[in-house]
């Protein structure tokens, strides 16, 4: 069974998920903490006003539980006949703290739905009648909304009744609020009918964490974290920006401006560090170019003259040799001051046409009897002409001498960031063997059918073609074509 590594595929998955930027990596792990941070703090939060809202849901029914006996007691002792008067008197005065009625039988509630407040509410409400009079046979106890309630066994309702007799007694304006019913039979088919609000008439919205206005205080709160962090951030991640940007133009040889000694202070150590370390590689390449003009120079003097001398030798074989090391010694000056010079080209940047650019040079080669085929792309590219020419032009120059017939295309394809374009220049020569391939950008490094067919070449141009294409901030790829040739791919970056 293959070994899984999950290391591997967290890491792909991590990679999928979040942004490729640094700005946008932080903005997520920043909200992300901020909203487990609030989730763990809303989950204790919820049980916490869950168990606040049972102890006081608890507290109130008792109470009311209590006053509801009181008013039964009372209704007890008084004759049957008396009750209706006394009822109405009391509905005439107002301010009572039920809505008390006397029916012959019990009046069909519709329930509320059901939830675990009210169910222990009148679990509650339940037990503490019957442990006030146990000698009462039983109590129907049940909430229900004002608009559903029916207050007698004829089918009346509380919207039927007048508001002075129940508005602060079962209805609270605007929003409704559930009533509590207790019905009671205190003799054989004479009912009481008490109903009342509980002493916090919402009190099934005092355990619910996603109340609106909990909902707008945390999606408040969010947003100005997220745009805090944001800014933060942003302003964390710029100077990371221009440090790049700053990188990327030097790298390419371009002027980059002074990066500002502000921010934090590990970016401003690390600004100078850089602004440093781009003066010691200017340095270093301004001596480089001097010490290979001044060696080229300084040994073609002593060349020459032993060139001259050699002359003067009277064996053949002897000066014949001395002929083929001086010009194997010339030729390597001038391949490595050639390759110095051809490198570091000191020119700006501007948008080149690739197919003006590419046509100069097919026309020259026709002219000159070879097979070149080429479609037109109409892609700029953001470049220094004369330097992308050289490169593009050595291995255009490879394909002719090592191939009967050479293709060229140009297209765009996606790249790390955003379209690139892609250079492909493909001779009809007999190739490169496979192991042979990574070893020829290595300077004066030929093969044996390059010497054959070009014996001029220094083996210099691939190595040459190739740093130029890096300095640009692109690749160069060799491989074989699965129907013969050599294939040189340019990809480069469109600005």
């Amino acid at each position: 069974m293959p070994k899984v590594n999950w290391s591997t595929g967290y890491n792909r998955l991590l990679s999928w998920l979040l942004p490729h930027t640094l700005l946008g990596r932080l903005s997520v792990v920043m909200v992300f903490g901020v909203l487990v941070t609030q989730l763990a703090g809303g989950l204790i939060w919820s049980a916490q006003l869950r168990s606040k809202a049972e102890i006081e849901t608890r507290t109130a029914s008792q109470h009311l539980a209590h006053s509801a006996a009181s008013a039964v007691r009372f209704f007890m002792s008084l004759p049957p006949n008396y009750r209706p008067i006394l009822i109405q008197q009391l509905r005439e005065m107002g301010g009572t703290r039920f809505f008390v009625n006397a029916n012959n039988g019990p009046v069909a509630i519709h329930k509320i739905a059901d939830d675990a407040l009210a169910n222990m509410a009148l679990t509650t409400i339940g037990s503490t009648l019957k442990a006030d009079l146990p000698f009462l046979p039983g109590f129907r106890v049940a909430f229900s909304w004002p608009d559903d309630l029916q207050v007698s066994t004829d089918g009346l309702k509380v919207a039927d009744l007048p508001d002075s007799w129940v508005q602060h007694t079962l209805l609270i304006k605007p929003n409704p609020a559930p009533v509590l019913v207790i019905q009671t039979e205190l003799e054989p088919g004479n009912w009481l009918y008490l109903a009342a609000l509980m002493p916090n008439p919402y009190f099934l919205d005092s355990d619910n964490p996603l109340s609106p206005e909990r909902l707008l205080l945390q999606g408040v709160s969010l947003a100005t974290v997220l745009l805090l962090s944001i800014l933060v951030v942003r302003w964390t991640t710029r100077p990371l920006a221009a440090l790049s940007d700053a990188a990327d133009a030097f790298g390419k040889g371009e002027t980059a401006p002074e990066l500002p000694e502000t921010g934090s202070r590990e970016f401003i150590k690390t600004a100078r560090a850089f602004r440093a370390m781009r003066e010691r590689i200017k340095r270093y390449l301004d001596d480089r170019e001097r010490l290979f003009v001044s060696i080229s120079h300084d040994l073609r003097t002593p060349i020459t003259r032993l060139k001259l001398r050699t002359e003067l030798l009277d064996d053949e074989a002897l000066r014949s040799d001395f002929h083929e090391d001086l010009d194997e010694l010339d030729m390597m000056v001038k391949g490595a001051l050639q390759s110095v010079k051809d490198s570091d080209i000191h020119e700006n940047r501007t948008e080149v046409r690739l197919d003006a650019l590419i046509l100069r040079m097919i026309r020259d080669a026709r002219m000159a009897g070879h097979e070149v085929a080429f479609a037109e792309s109409g892609i700029t590219v953001m470049a220094k002409p004369l330097a992308l020419k050289r490169a593009i032009g050595n291995l255009f120059d490879n394909a002719l001498h090592y191939g009967q017939k050479v293709e060229i295309a140009v297209d765009s394809l996606a790249g790390d960031s955003g379209s690139d374009v892609r250079i492909q220049i493909r001779d009809h020569g007999p190739g490169v063997p496979e192991d042979a391939l990574h070893s020829l950008f290595d300077p004066y490094t030929r093969l044996e059918h390059g010497r054959d067919q070009n014996a001029a070449g220094m083996g210099l141009g691939l190595g040459i073609a190739r740093n130029i294409v890096q300095a640009h901030g692109g690749e160069l790829e060799l491989h074989n074509h699965p129907d013969g040739g050599l294939v040189a791919t340019i990809i480069l970056p469109v600005k």
